[in-house]
């Protein structure tokens, strides 16, 4: 089975990986009954080749499904998901007679996303099932769409990093050329992961990030995000998110080729959205209106740094080790406030390997702080 994650990778090479998929990505709708499973791997026969600018392509044999296919699997289906899991690490027998059981009697149809293998060898992978009116917005298109959207809303020269996983694309941006003082926020704060004081100005950058799935787990998003200069912290402002559900129209059966209209008219689309708002969200009336709103609550000093990140952390679910090491981060950063609370998770989503993962730390972290704050008032 092959498949391509990246974490904190650059443009080009996120790029690279994106039309590598495109150039494996098989999509098939297919009714429930026509699916068998055999050794945990979906086995597709008697479907029609697939035709491209690259050749003919036979699309049938073997694919093993991703831990996201398995719980598209699950969903649909209706099987405990956690039953799916056990099943698929210690009883592939299991797995093939409840998935086999329950599809033969399921009379709908469904959309199934899938990867060739890169070498022909072994079998390709099952990367989503998905309902038959599951909308495609593929993450090669966002990202060029959303690089014209940026250039149109002025955006020159962006900083970028991206995570690609199973389950989406997360493309950080942030834009040096708008900047804003936050003094409450950052005055004597030190990087825990590298441990320099910042000696200048305490500069936050105007950013965004966009995330997309084509594997069912969640919709082209963008985000406005604040970047802090010393460290790159990231604060995500959730609340101004921009967020397009991917459902369309039922799907014909078959193999599915994505038209050139189809392609374009996503492409239309989230240029639009993303040049709005970009020039929304990169604006210095914009900044200064968020970085106010951060600092409202961010310099409320806290005596009892533990019991605080212990409430924050039970009330956001933040496993024992997530609550070590955000503590640490807090320590280490020498701002005993609730703005330290900030950026303690925002440092410490940095530095988890899984970038579904940090994503959703990160996207936590002013409300850890707003917790924090009420913690500290409460107490």
């Amino acid at each position: 089975m092959s498949t391509t994650t990246l974490r904190t990778a650059d443009l080009p090479t996120l790029a690279t990986a994106l039309n590598d998929q495109r150039t494996r990505a098989v999509d098939v709708v297919m009714p429930a009954k026509s699916i068998t499973v055999e050794g945990g791997q979906f086995l597709l026969s008697g479907l029609d080749p697939q035709i491209s600018d690259d050749g003919v392509t036979d699309v049938n044999g073997a694919y093993q499904p991703t831990r996201v296919a398995d719980e598209g699997i699950a969903a649909k289906l209706e099987i405990p998901g956690g039953y799916l899991r056990r099943m698929r690490d210690g009883a592939t027998d299991l797995y093939d007679a409840n998935v086999n059981g329950w599809l033969s009697r399921d009379s709908r149809k469904f959309l199934v996303r899938m990867l060739r293998s890169q070498d022909g060898d072994g079998p390709g992978v099952v990367r989503a099932f998905l309902s038959d009116t599951y909308r495609t917005i593929d993450n090669f298109d966002v990202l060029l769409a959303s690089l014209k959207g940026m250039r149109e809303a002025g955006v020159e020269t962006p900083i970028i990093d991206a995570d690609l996983t199973d389950r989406r694309m997360i493309v950080r941006v942030h834009v040096p050329e708008v900047s804003a003082l936050a003094p409450v926020l950052l005055t004597g704060y030190r990087s825990p992961l590298g441990g320099q004081v910042k000696s200048t100005d305490p500069v936050v950058f105007a950013g965004f990030v966009i995330t997309n799935s084509e594997t069912g787990g969640g919709a082209f998003n963008i985000t406005p995000r604040l970047v802090v200069q010393i460290c790159t912290n990231g604060m995500t402002i959730t609340a101004d998110a921009l967020r397009k559900v991917h459902l369309g129209g039922r799907l014909d059966e078959g193999v599915v080729k994505w038209s050139e209209a189809t392609a374009a008219a996503n492409l239309a689309l989230v240029t639009s959205q993303t040049t709005d708002a970009v020039a929304q969200f990169i604006s210095q009336d914009y900044l200064a209106e968020q970085i106010a709103k951060i600092e409202r609550t961010a310099g409320e000093e806290i005596e009892d740094a533990p019991t605080v990140i212990a409430a924050v952390s039970k009330r956001l679910g933040f496993s024992e080790a997530e609550q070590a090491t955000i503590l640490g981060h807090f320590v280490k950063g020498g701002q005993m406030t609730c703005g330290g609370v900030l950026q303690a998770v925002t440092s410490t989503a940095q530095t988890l390997p899984d970038g579904d993962d940090a994503l959703d730390m990160e996207l936590r972290a002013l409300e850890a702080m707003s917790c924090a704050y009420a913690t500290v008032r409460a107490g």
